[in-house]
């Protein structure tokens, strides 16, 4: 296979609420930026439907066109516009403007152009400019026609609004708002106290919207309150009005179709909407879970939806009552837990809402649940201190999950808790099995399962600050019954006094490595014995993880001083050290593969390498910028084929890694169009089909026929063309539906496509012919059938290839005889 350059690429999780949603016009379809990609969701089903991708780097911006409600714009910061046919996921054009493109507009006032917000001189000054954009039928074009409309302006596009038909535009920053008239080509300027004086300290503009029928501004301020401006075509006469309910910053604004009402929103995770813009009429909608980051109306007007910083979309009715929540991979907190891998759902798990684990599917880029681990209500304080999920592993092919969750308000008060939870098969879930009340006097600093398959007993070991490491392990306590198993301690070890930092289990679970600071110490995890110990007075030992299959004698560790060392288990001899500065240390659980994400001066380099051999497989320098703080391998569905020696570590499982700003990366060398497609959505080789109901019926039928095939010579086979050479249907399967004529049109295009010339014919019709003209054109209707069912005999049925039954010359006679018969009785039934 032709395999590329390996890139780096966001593979999901991307946010969603990095702008504002987009309705369709008949609110059956929600746009929403997502990385490098646009997604197309259902707001009935709340499934991803289409993902537009085209754009090589982070697109800021989209909009419905204008002139065509089944057309999409979106902008990039690879300085192109595109416009999309969302409803079949075609790229129609692509508009080259050249400068880096931070947000879009498409009033339907502009007719042959859009707004966009471009970069100036330095980096935070940004323009507004209008795009030309030229008709052409080329599908990429350049619009290098841009005029300059308004100077000073905020990046974020909450800052600009257009209003009244299009008759002026209205931006804001810091303490201004600016009003363009396009008719008369001037500017308003309007100007806040600023925060040197204290009680206008928080005056700020954070957000605008315009009345769509009226002249009327609204603002929001980093104070909380709302101001209404009118007449502001006149610098002197201008007016507003305030409206305050919020306690911290306004969001966003957004005015109701017909203007009636004004919603707003903020960190209260409330939504507000203002009727007819008064004090008195308001109208709430609470308890929505995360800050209100963007608030959108659709065009119908029967829709609204909120975006927030917990990366989550919620699709609101008019009345207020909220319809769908589209659940991005949740970003608004630490990652204390760091990466694992469900076993069962293949399921990527982390830190998620307060308190909370969270499942994502990395294929269908979408959660699939949470789970409450700490099970109290979360307060939203900033001077409260919180309980915090620290710590959580899987063990026993998913059977149970350990997690630490811990609070500490002063150095001397720490409530620590450790909680396992078993898989419950009849809820598909998992139930809380034993709770733990201080199982350490000091903080954990790492736990991990004995996960061999041979081990009988489910063991856990925790270690800690306190200079010790426990061995916990599921006991039956109870009575006949034995319906109360539970965890309890087996075993505690220690090394001098020293804090225990990390700790895992060989592949086969026979030795456990704990490290006490510098010294790393092996225990025998059938009788507790302590077997050996390495120091290399390297510094604190970061991390540590044993070698697997055919390199498990080995064992890793990275210090704090950036070394990396590796000991052979059988000599109880130090291998091999080198001087690297790792952060990430992950094993492959499907090969001897060790991934080694390292820290320089100018970013992130990978080092992909066995233990067995210090050569290493892969080294990619520069993979991100960013600090990266976690990583993991997940198993493929279907393995790889890569050849190349640098790539091979790919075949069997794929290399995730978070950075410090909580972008999910992956690797891929396929171009930017096919990129992490989702595997559901991937033409799979035959020989990797599914085993559902379907594979057992066609499957075996379709082996007992490539069986026949093999057994028949090729000299007997009948070559038949396929569908793929016929331009009429590939015109067919390949055109938009909404734009093709009526099937009746079609239809004899499609039937005379199907017939054959009479040039091509094979040589079981030669023979045919032959017979014919010996018979006087007269064929025995069962020499006719016996034909077709060779036919049927020989022709592959493979899925993949539509095949195209060769018709001889009595059935070209039958399908003309057939054409001519009239049918028009069939209308008056």
């Amino acid at each position: 296979m032709m395999e590329d350059t390996l890139r780096v690429v966001h593979c999901g999780g991307s946010e969603l609420n990095f702008r504002r949603a987009v309705f369709s016009a008949d609110s059956k379809f929600i746009f929403c930026v997502s990385g490098d990609f646009v997604k197309v969701y259902s707001t009935a089903t709340e499934e991803c439907v289409h993902m537009l991708h085209g754009h090589r780097n982070l697109v800021t911006g989209i909009q419905l066109n204008p002139n065509n409600h089944l057309q999409l714009y979106s902008c990039s910061v690879d300085g192109t516009i595109k416009l999309w046919d969302y409803l079949d996921g075609i790229l129609i054009k692509t508009f080259v403007v050249g400068h880096k493109l931070h947000a879009l507009f498409t009033p339907a006032s502009a007719e042959d152009s859009v707004f966009a917000t471009i970069t100036k001189e330095k980096p935070d000054v940004f323009q507004l400019v209008s795009v030309k954009l030229p008709k052409s039928s080329n599908q990429e074009i350049e619009a290098k026609e841009v005029s300059f409309v308004l100077d000073y302006i905020n990046e974020s596009p909450k800052c600009i609004a257009f209003g009244n038909k299009g008759e002026y535009v209205a931006a804001v920053r810091d303490f201004y708002l600016s009003v363009y008239f396009f008719k008369k080509k001037t500017t308003s300027r309007f100007t806040l106290s600023s925060s040197r004086n204290k009680k206008h300290s928080k005056n700020n503009f954070t957000c605008v919207a315009c009345h769509p029928k009226e002249d009327c501004i609204a603002s929001g301020h980093k104070d909380g309150k709302i101001r209404l401006w009118r007449n502001f075509d006149d610098d002197k006469k201008y007016t507003y009005t305030c409206l305050h309910w919020h306690h911290d910053m306004v969001m966003d604004l957004a005015f109701s179709v017909t203007g009636n009402s004004l919603l707003s929103g903020g960190r209260e995770s409330v939504l507000v909407e203002w009727r007819d813009a008064t004090e008195k009429n308001k109208e709430f909608l609470p308890r929505l879970g995360a800050t209100i980051e963007h608030i959108s109306v659709s065009p119908a007007g029967d829709l609204f939806c909120t975006s927030h910083s917990d990366n989550k979309i919620i699709v609101i009715h008019r009345n207020l009552e909220a319809s769908a929540v589209i659940q991005g991979l949740v970003k608004d907190r630490s990652i204390f837990t760091g990466m694992m891998i469900d076993p069962r759902t293949k399921a990527l798990v982390l830190n998620g809402k307060p308190g909370h684990l969270q499942f994502y599917s990395l294929q269908n880029d979408k959660q699939l649940y949470n789970l409450d681990i700490i099970q109290q209500e979360y307060i939203n304080d900033y001077g409260l201190i919180q309980i915090e999920l620290t710590k959580a592993a899987f063990g026993c092919q998913g059977n149970w999950l350990a997690t630490v969750e811990q609070r500490q308000e002063k150095e001397t008060e720490l409530e620590l808790q450790m909680k396992l939870w078993t898989y419950n098969k009849k809820t598909q879930g998992f139930v809380l099995n034993t709770r733990v009340n201080m199982p350490h006097e000091d903080h954990i600093t790492a736990l991990c399962f004995r996960n061999a398959e041979k081990s009988e007993t489910p063991t856990l070991v925790t270690a800690s600050k306190d200079g010790h490491f426990k061995v916990w392990i599921l006991t039956d306590d109870s009575d006949i019954y034995k319906k109360a198993v539970g965890w309890t301690c087996d075993f505690v070890g220690n090394y001098h006094k020293y804090q225990a930092t990390n700790c895992c289990f060989s592949e086969d679970g026979s030795v456990l490595a704990v490290s006490f600071e510098e010294i790393v110490t092996i225990w025998d995890s059938e009788t507790w014995e302590l077997k050996c110990t390495f120091c290399q007075r390297a510094g604190k030992i970061r991390h540590l993880c044993f070698g697997r299959l055919t390199c498990s004698k080995y064992l890793l560790g990275a210090t704090e001083k950036d070394i990396l060392c590796c000991w052979n288990l059988l000599s109880c001899a130090l291998e091999w050290s080198t001087k690297l500065n790792v952060r990430v240390m992950e094993p492959d659980p499907s090969s001897e593969n060790i991934a080694a994400i390292s820290q320089s001066t100018v970013g992130s380099d990978l080092f992909v390498f066995k233990p067995s051999e210090p050569r290493p497989l892969c080294i990619q320098k520069n993979i991100t910028r960013e600090e990266v703080h976690w990583g993991v391998f997940v198993p493929r569905d279907v393995p790889e084929s890569f050849t190349s020696e640098a790539y091979q570590w790919l075949n069997r499982s794929q290399f995730y890694f978070l950075t410090k700003s909580q972008s999910l990366l992956t690797f891929s060398t396929k171009s930017p169009e096919e990129k992490l497609t989702p595997t559901s959505k991937q033409l799979l080789a035959e020989e990797s089909l599914p085993t559902t109901p379907f594979y057992f019926i066609l499957g075996k039928h379709r082996q007992q026929q490539d069986e026949k095939l093999n057994e028949t010579s090729g000299n007997e086979l009948v070559q038949l063309p396929l569908t793929e050479n016929i331009p009429e249907i590939n015109e067919l399967l390949h055109t938009p539906a909404h734009v093709l004529p009526s099937a009746s049109f079609l239809c004899s295009m499609f039937i005379n496509s199907l017939l054959l010339s009479k040039e091509t014919k094979s040589t079981k019709e030669i023979s045919d012919d032959v017979v014919m003209e010996e018979e006087k054109e007269s064929v025995d209707s069962d020499e006719e059938n016996d034909f077709i069912e060779e036919v049927q005999d020989t022709k592959n049925t493979d899925l993949e290839e539509d095949i195209i039954h060769q018709l001889s010359k009595s059935e070209e006679k039958e399908l003309r005889k057939l054409r001519k018969v009239d049918y028009s009785w069939i209308t008056a039934l």
